[in-house]
Protein backbone atom coordinates (compact mmCIF):
# COMPACT_ATOMS: atom_id res chain seq x y z
CA UNK A 1 0.00 0.00 0.00
CA UNK A 2 2.80 2.40 0.87
CA UNK A 3 4.58 1.55 -2.39
CA UNK A 4 1.36 2.11 -4.31
CA UNK A 5 0.86 5.55 -2.75
CA UNK A 6 4.51 6.43 -3.36
CA UNK A 7 4.23 5.41 -7.04
CA UNK A 8 1.10 7.55 -7.33
CA UNK A 9 2.94 10.50 -5.83
CA UNK A 10 5.81 10.03 -8.29
CA UNK A 11 3.51 9.78 -11.32
CA UNK A 12 1.48 12.81 -10.27
CA UNK A 13 4.62 14.70 -9.29
CA UNK A 14 6.21 14.27 -12.71
CA UNK A 15 3.11 15.64 -14.43
CA UNK A 16 2.65 18.49 -11.97
CA UNK A 17 6.31 19.53 -12.14
CA UNK A 18 6.09 19.63 -15.92
CA UNK A 19 2.91 21.72 -15.72
CA UNK A 20 4.52 24.19 -13.31
CA UNK A 21 7.49 24.46 -15.66
CA UNK A 22 5.16 24.99 -18.63
CA UNK A 23 3.11 27.57 -16.73
CA UNK A 24 6.19 29.52 -15.69
CA UNK A 25 7.62 29.66 -19.22
CA UNK A 26 4.22 30.86 -20.46
CA UNK A 27 4.25 33.65 -17.87
CA UNK A 28 7.84 34.58 -18.76
CA UNK A 29 7.04 34.43 -22.50
CA UNK A 30 10.42 33.01 -23.46
CA UNK A 31 11.32 32.77 -27.16
CA UNK A 32 10.13 29.16 -27.70
CA UNK A 33 6.73 30.08 -26.23
CA UNK A 34 6.43 33.11 -28.52
CA UNK A 35 7.39 30.95 -31.50
CA UNK A 36 4.93 28.20 -30.57
CA UNK A 37 2.09 30.68 -30.10
CA UNK A 38 2.82 32.17 -33.53
CA UNK A 39 2.84 28.70 -35.13
CA UNK A 40 -0.42 27.75 -33.43
CA UNK A 41 -2.12 31.01 -34.31
CA UNK A 42 -2.67 32.24 -30.77
CA UNK A 43 -1.98 35.84 -29.77
CA UNK A 44 1.00 36.06 -27.41
CA UNK A 45 -1.18 38.09 -25.03
CA UNK A 46 -2.88 34.81 -24.06
CA UNK A 47 0.38 33.25 -22.84
CA UNK A 48 0.34 34.79 -19.36
CA UNK A 49 -3.32 33.96 -18.59
CA UNK A 50 -2.78 30.38 -19.82
CA UNK A 51 0.35 30.05 -17.69
CA UNK A 52 -1.47 31.35 -14.64
CA UNK A 53 -4.34 28.96 -15.34
CA UNK A 54 -1.93 26.01 -15.49
CA UNK A 55 -0.32 26.99 -12.19
CA UNK A 56 -3.74 27.47 -10.54
CA UNK A 57 -4.85 24.01 -11.71
CA UNK A 58 -1.64 22.50 -10.32
CA UNK A 59 -2.27 24.26 -6.99
CA UNK A 60 -5.80 22.82 -6.86
CA UNK A 61 -4.40 19.36 -7.60
CA UNK A 62 -1.90 19.65 -4.74
CA UNK A 63 -4.59 20.45 -2.15
CA UNK A 64 -6.13 17.16 -0.95
CA UNK A 65 -9.68 18.55 -0.71
CA UNK A 66 -9.60 19.87 -4.30
CA UNK A 67 -7.33 17.22 -5.83
CA UNK A 68 -9.98 15.72 -8.11
CA UNK A 69 -11.27 19.13 -9.26
CA UNK A 70 -7.71 20.17 -10.12
CA UNK A 71 -7.16 16.95 -12.06
CA UNK A 72 -10.43 17.48 -13.96
CA UNK A 73 -9.40 21.03 -14.86
CA UNK A 74 -5.96 19.86 -16.00
CA UNK A 75 -7.64 17.16 -18.08
CA UNK A 76 -9.76 19.83 -19.75
CA UNK A 77 -6.60 21.87 -20.36
CA UNK A 78 -4.96 18.83 -21.96
CA UNK A 79 -8.03 18.37 -24.15
CA UNK A 80 -7.68 21.95 -25.33
CA UNK A 81 -4.02 21.31 -26.09
CA UNK A 82 -4.91 18.27 -28.20
CA UNK A 83 -7.60 20.24 -30.07
CA UNK A 84 -5.15 23.07 -30.73
CA UNK A 85 -2.54 20.68 -32.11
CA UNK A 86 -5.13 18.95 -34.30
CA UNK A 87 -6.34 22.28 -35.67
CA UNK A 88 -2.78 23.32 -36.44
CA UNK A 89 -2.05 20.04 -38.23
CA UNK A 90 0.77 19.14 -35.86
CA UNK A 91 2.62 15.81 -36.06
CA UNK A 92 1.55 12.88 -33.88
CA UNK A 93 3.71 13.45 -30.78
CA UNK A 94 2.41 16.95 -29.90
CA UNK A 95 -1.12 15.56 -30.13
CA UNK A 96 -0.44 12.45 -28.03
CA UNK A 97 1.75 14.09 -25.36
CA UNK A 98 -1.14 15.83 -23.51
CA UNK A 99 -3.09 12.56 -23.55
CA UNK A 100 -0.11 10.80 -21.94
CA UNK A 101 0.16 13.55 -19.31
CA UNK A 102 -3.52 13.13 -18.49
CA UNK A 103 -3.20 9.35 -18.26
CA UNK A 104 -0.19 9.65 -15.94
CA UNK A 105 -1.98 12.23 -13.80
CA UNK A 106 -5.07 10.06 -13.36
CA UNK A 107 -3.01 6.90 -12.82
CA UNK A 108 -1.13 8.70 -10.06
CA UNK A 109 -4.36 9.95 -8.55
CA UNK A 110 -5.86 6.46 -8.69
CA UNK A 111 -2.87 4.98 -6.88
CA UNK A 112 -2.74 7.56 -4.11
CA UNK A 113 -6.36 8.56 -3.53
CA UNK A 114 -8.88 5.87 -2.54
CA UNK A 115 -11.79 8.14 -3.55
CA UNK A 116 -10.69 7.95 -7.18
CA UNK A 117 -10.32 4.18 -6.95
CA UNK A 118 -13.80 3.90 -5.44
CA UNK A 119 -15.23 6.09 -8.19
CA UNK A 120 -13.64 3.96 -10.92
CA UNK A 121 -14.78 0.70 -9.33
CA UNK A 122 -18.31 2.02 -8.71
CA UNK A 123 -18.62 3.24 -12.29
CA UNK A 124 -17.35 0.01 -13.80
CA UNK A 125 -19.68 -2.06 -11.61
CA UNK A 126 -22.68 0.06 -12.62
CA UNK A 127 -21.85 -0.39 -16.30
CA UNK A 128 -22.34 -4.16 -16.11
Amino acid sequence: MVNQVRMGQVLSGVVLLFMVFDGVIHVLKIAPVVEAFNQLGYPIATAVPLGMLEIACVALTLIPATRVVGALLLTAYFGGAVATQLRAGAPLFPMVFPVLLGALLWAGLYLRDSRVGALVLTTSSAAR
